[in-house]
């Protein structure tokens, strides 16, 4: 028979799960104009069929966020919209729950690379080179263009890390976009992205949120910057801006859904996911804004007047390159340490 200090110990215990299991489904991605797409052609339409609420939050991305949200116990998010190294770090490492294809109607109706053990694809992208056509009377055209401060001077934006910015370095050097990881797995490779980077240095604003480089060239404080193509898109519909994408030298990679190790909505986070990669409901994302899509009979049915803006299409895809989310798995530490060193000279 239980004492009075064991019922109430009980008790309580009882309480904090119910406290548990009653959190709202939390859905996290990028914030933006893309999470503005989202919440039109996902959340709320999933709220309304289900009759519960969609709680969302944004978020900047590292594996380490989710590591420590996954070890304090019962996570206080559910599905995460992530990039490809942290699907590969954070599968690696048990701090995702196993994807149900079944429900998803089985692998064969993604792209391969779309397909994971953890996690679903939800949008294929790139990081490519733009500029406000208002602001510039000449076109830029490559990495190299970028780097011509004589041509076009001003500031430049770029992520703040290695990532990204040693590839574009060794483009705008004179490296196609197809050898870049090449060059780049060499010790010699990444002291020459390094070296070009010391010669923009002066020049650069770093930017750390999807959001910041549209306000980087919407104030003018940077002449050209790089961005994600989706927000260029976005933001050009929204606020009628004029700014274009350069698509050669862009890295194209694919960010993908998964729900945090022990979440308490386990089974309705997959039923989100499951709704978010139907193909009538995908097929929408590209009215809002220019990401591919994963699902194969979504990305057919895309007009093609919006075709063309998308990474996946064919003249895009020419001369640009996957970004390799494996170097970067085993480089990453590294080379974090070298470009923070590097930042603060």
């Amino acid at each position: 028979m239980l004492s009075v200090a064991g019922y109430v110990s009980a008790l309580l215990i009882g309480w904090s799960v119910q406290a548990v299991q009653a959190r709202d489904l939390t859905v996290v991605s990028w914030g933006g104009n893309y999470q503005d797409a989202q919440r039109k052609i996902y959340f709320e339409p999933f709220s309304k069929k289900t009759g519960k609420p969609v709680l969302e939050e944004s978020w900047d991305g590292g594996i380490g966020v989710l590591a420590a949200k996954v070890k304090a116990g019962t996570p206080n998010w559910d599905v995460v919209q992530v990039e490809a190294e942290e699907l590969a770090l954070g599968c690696a490492d048990g701090f995702y729950e196993k994807i149900d294809w079944n429900k998803l109607g089985g692998k064969d109706k993604f792209l391969p690379a779309a397909v994971d053990d953890c996690g679903v694809g939800a949008i294929v992208w790139s990081t490519a080179l733009s500029y406000d056509a208002n602001r510039l009377k000449e076109a830029p055209k490559s990495w190299s263009d970028f780097w011509d401060v004589n041509k076009f001077p001003g500031k430049r934006g770029l992520r703040r890390g290695p990532k990204y910015a040693l590839e574009f370095a060794l483009m705008a050097d004179g490296v196609p976009p197809a050898d870049v990881y090449k060059v780049l797995a060499t010790p010699e490779g990444v002291d020459r992205a390094f070296k070009k980077l010391d010669q923009l240095k002066p020049h650069i604003v770093w930017w750390e949120s999807g959001a910041q480089p549209l306000q980087l060239l919407a104030s003018g404080e940077v002449v050209m910057t790089s961005a994600y193509n989706g927000r260029i898109s976005g933001i050009n519909k929204t606020e009628g801006r004029n700014f274009k994408v350069v698509w050669p030298g862009s890295l194209y990679a694919i960010d993908s859904w998964v729900i945090l190790k022990d979440s308490p909505n386990k089974d309705q986070a997959m039923d989100f996911i499951t709704f978010a990669s139907q193909p009538e409901n995908q097929v929408k994302l590209p009215e809002y804004i220019a990401y591919g899509l994963p699902n194969k009979e979504a990305a057919a049915k895309v007009p093609a007047d919006l075709q063309k803006d998308l990474p996946t299409a064919p003249d895009n895809l020419a001369n640009s390159a996957p970004l390799d989310a494996d170097f970067w798995i085993d480089n990453i530490e590294e080379l974090n340490k070298r470009f923070n060193a590097w930042l603060a000279q």
